[in-house]
């Protein structure tokens, strides 16, 4: 009499693939919502810090005058300080920093470079290049109206750069991308130097906008750089996803169904809407881009869309918080926020770039 072994083995391996994929499920799951929760309490400290951007200054308001001058409006002098004067101020921290952060962790992944920053397609020399000459050659000294010259700037120099560097076999790789920005940038900061030596109106106006600040600045800056912000950012977040892919090669993302091309496409155009609209309203702020986007990645890990997600809460709250130093260092004189932002930002990024899981993308 012979007896039938049932197979067990196939049954125990569904088992145990089942029992992985509950127990990684619902790893993703806690990750995702303690990331959620360190999110909104990054919302609330960058809530906090606006509060004290508003109320410290050369004469310090109290948070309860700041209050009122938002909800109960009177007239009076702090009232007036806080409405027209550091309310702009504070907002233009807010969406020129979410524009950088955002615009840097998104170059630095296009280019799968850990120091990248927004610069690093020409958008600053390009900026720059044109607001010397809107100064020194149609004598524009006013920040509104030399503040578009900035803008086009920036838009003429990265199509330069993506066309130069999509030209050949292989289109605009990386490397390429790379290589012409910082050729590009060359020429145009040589080209801009020239110019504001030769004329000193220019060289008083790019020794305050080359510094980069967000002060003096009125609600019309913030409006007028505002849709290309959010236009920019939308375009980021949409290719958030896809970027995880492409992070890791093109022949890889092409495997997974990433449409690289598209990608890198608009990547390039929210980099170019993003960096050339703060840096038209500020001027160029550096180490912003740079530094945050590494800081985000060391918390969230390298899921481009929490990246982006708590850069763009981390980078305004570093210019907000550099803005709020510049003022109390050398008080009752202000610093610009472009000075502050390297003094703190080259240190903290050395340390960073240092830590393997940080200046790894």
């Amino acid at each position: 009499m012979s007896s039938t072994v049932k197979p067990t083995a196939p049954v125990e391996s569904s088992v145990t693939a089942d029992a992985a994929v509950a127990q990684l499920t619902h790893g993703i799951a806690r990750s995702n919502l303690l990331r959620t929760i360190g999110w909104i309490v990054g919302v609330a400290i960058l809530l906090l810090i606006c509060l004290l951007s508003l109320s410290v200054g050369a004469k310090s308001i109290p948070f309860g005058t700041v209050w009122d001058a938002l909800f109960a409006f009177d007239g009076s002098q702090d009232h007036l300080v806080v409405r027209d004067m550091r309310l702009p101020r504070t907002a233009l921290g807010l969406v020129a920093g979410a524009a950088l952060g955002v615009a840097g962790a998104l170059i630095q992944a296009l280019t799968r470079n850990p120091l990248a920053d927004p610069g690093i397609l020409g958008v600053n020399a390009g900026a720059a290049f044109m607001v010397a000459l809107a100064v020194g050659t149609f004598g524009i000294t006013g920040l509104r109206g030399y503040i578009w010259f900035a803008f086009a700037g920036a838009i003429l120099a990265t199509l330069i750069v993506y066309a130069i560097g999509s030209w050949g076999r292989g289109g605009g790789t990386p490397v390429r991308l790379t290589l012409a920005g910082v050729a590009i940038a060359a020429v145009l900061g040589g080209v801009t130097q020239g110019l504001v030596l030769l004329d000193p109106v220019a060289f008083d106006a790019m020794r305050t906008w080359n510094a980069g600040s967000i002060a003096g600045r009125d609600d019309a800056v913030v409006w007028a750089i505002l849709p290309f912000i959010v236009a920019g950012l939308i375009a980021a977040l949409a290719v958030a996803r896809p970027l995880n892919a492409v992070a890791l090669g093109d022949d890889l993302a092409r495997s997974l169904g990433a449409d690289v091309g598209r990608v890198r496409t608009v990547g390039v155009i929210a980099v170019t809407l993003l960096c050339g609209a703060a840096t038209a309203g500020a001027g160029p702020i550096g180490f912003v881009g740079l530094m945050v986007p590494h800081i985000a990645r060391w918390i969230v890990g390298p899921d481009q869309r929490w990246i982006f997600a708590y850069t763009m809460i981390g980078a305004p709250m570093m210019v907000l918080v550099a803005d709020v130093l510049g003022r109390l260092i050398v008080r009752p004189d202000e610093m610009q926020v472009g000075i502050v932002t390297a003094l703190v930002g080259a240190p903290v990024l050395i340390l960073l770039v240092r830590r393997k899981k940080a200046s790894g993308l």
